[in-house]
Formats: structure tokens, C-alpha cells, sequence
């Protein structure tokens, strides 16, 4: 595991030197390996044909006209046979009853039987020297079956320098050319790997040139293939940045202003009840100051609350539907009592689970409850409800107020937008809490008429997954 974190932390130089140099090596070592073994059987297949040429002419000179069994020996071919092998060269020649033994009557024998007419070759140690030796055995024309003379033996055998030297200079070569091979290869990688890695380094030194600020997107021209994805991912990230930058100067703008206007107010406020003598007067005063700090506070706790539906993360979890709803209505029970709402809920079963972000749900469905109860005249309706399917799930708010006409409805959810029919007091924030929730869970808010009468019904939903 230590190994493998070190390659994942090491440059690409190293890593082609831990990695590609090694495998070059183990490669390089069975190639000459192979190539030994090919030029041992080259040479052997070479010079046992010279072995062989002198074991056919040796016994083309035996003979057994005279009734017994005569051998001439090739000298010459002999000597000529011993100049090309470099080094010494034997030979015997014996019948099966052992009357006849010419040559060098100790030279090794052949591990196990020879076939008859079969020359076999095989290697031995005679003398301390390594020799390649070569067998042949036949029958002896003219002999009596069941004679002790009735096969002959003869056998050749050369001393394997030249042999050895061969091999040796053939694998020498070998292991001189792949090593010039392989240092031609680690030249060309390293060679194409500094061309290949140019544009990551001209990428490098333009994104360490932007200013802070610059959240341009980086272009991928004249770059590989391979590194457009990580520059397009780059440039996502940026965009993605870039926009969260922009809702935290929104949301700063949006603060800011909102707060400031009710500072205002609560300063001119303060400022007439100084000079105010009337003491009646100075009540409404302070009436109208408790007023605006209560608009100021709710303000304040929408804009809180917007922030967090941009910027917190949606852990999204099981949680139950109906006691959202239950939890909703029970805060908000008060504020509709005090102005004599019928404020109910339903959903389809006392257990309704659904997977969501239930503490922004929450949050978003309180906004549109709390909406429709100050929207909605006294003695109006206001009913809260849950529903889920297949495809996902829905919480909707519905009251039997004034509605909305449907060039509004579109419009409304953004910030600070209001509708016509909008009370004073309120911030345009409502809305925009609730569709930035729902977009956050991946859905929706929409404002739809009320079926069978005038009002509004604004439904948030977010899919399954």
C-alpha cells in the first residue's frame, strides 16, 4: 500500500523509471535468453551437420569383402574436419563382438540403446573438455545371424569451443544491440513524454498568470485529447464557483439593502418621537418602531434562511411527511388562529415516508404556509397537504384567497418580487426560499389556480433519487 502511494504521489519521470524501466529490463533479459537458446540450436544444427558428414563418410569406408570386418580411415577429411571445429577432434569405430576397436575405444557412450541405421547426437565430457559426440549403429552385410560381429558402432566427437564461441559472439551482439534498443526506447519515452507534457506546463503557467478574480474558462486548444475532459472538468468547477460567488454578492446586496431600509425607518422613527411632545403620539410612535423591528427580524430570518437553501449541503435522508406536516401546522397554528383561519392539514396516511432534506423542507413549506396565511382574508381556508408516487413527492399549500393572475405566477419566486395583491410588510422572500429548495432537491414550485374557486395553490416537488 506505501508503494502504491508513492507512485500515486511521484511525477511521471519517476513513475517511468520505477515502472517502465524495470519491465524494460525483465523484457530486454528474456529476449537474450531467448536469443541464446536459438543460436545454441543454430549452432547445433550447423555444426552437426559437419559431424554428421564425417560419421557417413567414416562409415562408408567399412567394409567386410575380405570376411572380416576392414575400415579405411579418411584422414584427410579428418584433419580438414579437425581445422573447422577449432579444437580436437575423435572418433571410434567398433563391432558388437569387440575384435574390431579403432580410434579412441573410451569415448562415451550413448545414454540408452541405439536405433539401428539412426544416428543420434548428444553431448558429454571426455577428458574435461565438453564434446558433442554423434552415434551410428548398423548391421554388418554378409554376417551369419546370431554372430557376435553382427552391428558395427561408429562414433564422432569435436571439442564444443567453437561452438561456445559462436554462441558467445552471437549473444554479444544480441545484448549489444538490445541495449542500444533499449536506450533508444527510454530516449524516444522520455523524448515524447517532455512533448506530451508541454501543454500541461503552458496550461500550468497561463492558469498561474490569471489574477485572482479571472474565472474565464481555460481554452483547449493545441491540447491533447486526453487532457481536454480534466480542463473541461476545470472549467465547470469554475463556472460552478463563479456562480456561487455571484449568489454570495447577491446575497450580500440583498442583506444589505434590506437591512439598511429598515434601519432607515427605525432611525426616522426614533428621530420623530424625540420630537414629538404628544404623548399619544409618541405611542403610536413606538408602536410602529415594534412593528418595523418585527418586520426587521422576519426579514432578517428569511434572508438566513435563503442563504442556507443556496449555499448548505442537502443531506438528503428517510424522514415522515405527515410529521413535517403536524410540525409545520403547530408553529404556525398561533399566527392563523389570531387571524381566524381555518388552518388544517392532510396527507394520505398517518405515516408518509419520503427522502429529502427534511430541516430545508421544512423551511420551504413554512415560507408558503406562512404566505398564504397572511395573504388569505380572515375567516378564509388554508390547507397544508402531502402526496408521493412513483416519480416522486409533493407538498402543497392551498387557500381560498385572492390568487393570483397568470402573468404573475411565473414571475413570482423570484427575490424581492411581489405579487399585486401583495399586503404591506412583506419582503418577496417567501417564494423564493421555497424554489430555491425545491431546485436544490432537483424539482420545482409551481402556482397553479385553486380548482373550484378563487385562490392559490402552490405545490413543491423534488423526484425520487
Amino acid at each position: 500500500m506505501r508503494l502504491i502511494a508513492r507512485l500515486r504521489r511521484a511525477s511521471l519521470w519517476r513513475l517511468l523509471a520505477l515502472l517502465l524501466l524495470p519491465l524494460l529490463a525483465v523484457v530486454t533479459g528474456v529476449e537474450l535468453w531467448m536469443t541464446r537458446h536459438d543460436a545454441l540450436e543454430a549452432a547445433n544444427a550447423a555444426y552437426d551437420r559437419s559431424l554428421l558428414g564425417a560419421l557417413k563418410s567414416i562409415d562408408a569406408n567399412i567394409s567386410t569383402a575380405s570376411g572380416g570386418l576392414s575400415a579405411e580411415l579418411p584422414y584427410s577429411m579428418l584433419e580438414f574436419f579437425e581445422l573447422t571445429a577449432s579444437g580436437n577432434v575423435y572418433f571410434r569405430v567398433a563391432s558388437s563382438d569387440g575384435l574390431v576397436e579403432l580410434g579412441n575405444a573410451d569415448l562415451p557412450l550413448p545414454p540408452g540403446p541405439l536405433t539401428p541405421g539412426v544416428p543420434r547426437f548428444y553431448d558429454a565430457t571426455y577428458f574435461g573438455e565438453s564434446v558433442r559426440l554423434a552415434a551410428y549403429r548398423r548391421a554388418v552385410e554378409g554376417a551369419a545371424p546370431g554372430a557376435d560381429a553382427s552391428s558395427v558402432l561408429v562414433q564422432v566427437a569435436e571439442s564444443t569451443r567453437s561452438r561456445q564461441e559462436f554462441t558467445s559472439r552471437f549473444v554479444r551482439r544480441a545484448a549489444l544491440r538490445d541495449t542500444l534498443v533499449l536506450a533508444l526506447m527510454v530516449l524516444g519515452t522520455a523524448a515524447t513524454l517532455a512533448v506530451a507534457l508541454r501543454p500541461l506546463a503552458r496550461l500550468a503557467r497561463e492558469v498561474q498568470a490569471r489574477s485572482p478574480d479571472d474565472m474565464t474558462p481555460m481554452a483547449d486548444t493545441d491540447l491533447p485529447a486526453d487532457i481536454r475532459p480534466l480542463v473541461a472538468a476545470a472549467n465547470q468547477q469554475m463556472a460552478r464557483t463563479q456562480d456561487l460567488v455571484a449568489q454570495q454578492r447577491q446575497f450580500l446586496d440583498d442583506a444589505s439593502h434590506q437591512l439598511r431600509t429598515h434601519l432607515t425607518t427605525l432611525q426616522m422613527q426614533i428621530d420623530y418621537a424625540r420630537r414629538e411632545a404628544d404623548a399619544t403620539q409618541v405611542q403610536h410612535t413606538l408602536d410602529a418602531i415594534g412593528g418595523e423591528i418585527a418586520r426587521a427580524t422576519r426579514s432578517t430570518q428569511q434572508l438566513l434562511a435563503l442563504g442556507r437553501s443556496d449555499t448548505a449541503a442537502v443531506e438528503l435522508a428517510p424522514f415522515d411527511l405527515a410529521a413535517l406536516l403536524r410540525a409545520v401546522a403547530l408553529e404556525l397554528l398561533p399566527r392563523a388562529r389570531a387571524r381566524q383561519i381555518d388552518f388544517g392539514i392532510h396527507t394520505p396516511t398517518p405515516e408518509f415516508m419520503a427522502v429529502g432534506d427534511s430541516g430545508l423542507l421544512r423551511e420551504a413549506l413554512t415560507n408558503l404556509a406562512a404566505n398564504a396565511i397572511a395573504y388569505t382574508p380572515e375567516h378564509g381556508t388554508v390547507t397544508v397537504s402531502a402526496a408521493g408516487d412513483d416519480l416522486g413527492w409533493s407538498l402543497s399549500v392551498e387557500d381560498n384567497g385572492p390568487g393570483l393572475p397568470a402573468s404573475e405566477r411565473d414571475a413570482l419566486g423570484q427575490r424581492y418580487r411581489r405579487g399585486s395583491q401583495a399586503t404591506a410588510g412583506g419582503s418577496g422572500l417567501g417564494l423564493a426560499i421555497a424554489r430555491s429548495i425545491a431546485e436544490r432537491h432537483r424539482g420545482g414550485l409551481r402556482l397553479e389556480e385553486r380548482a373550484g374557486g378563487p385562490g392559490l395553490l402552490a405545490i413543491l416537488w423534488w423526484p425520487r433519487g
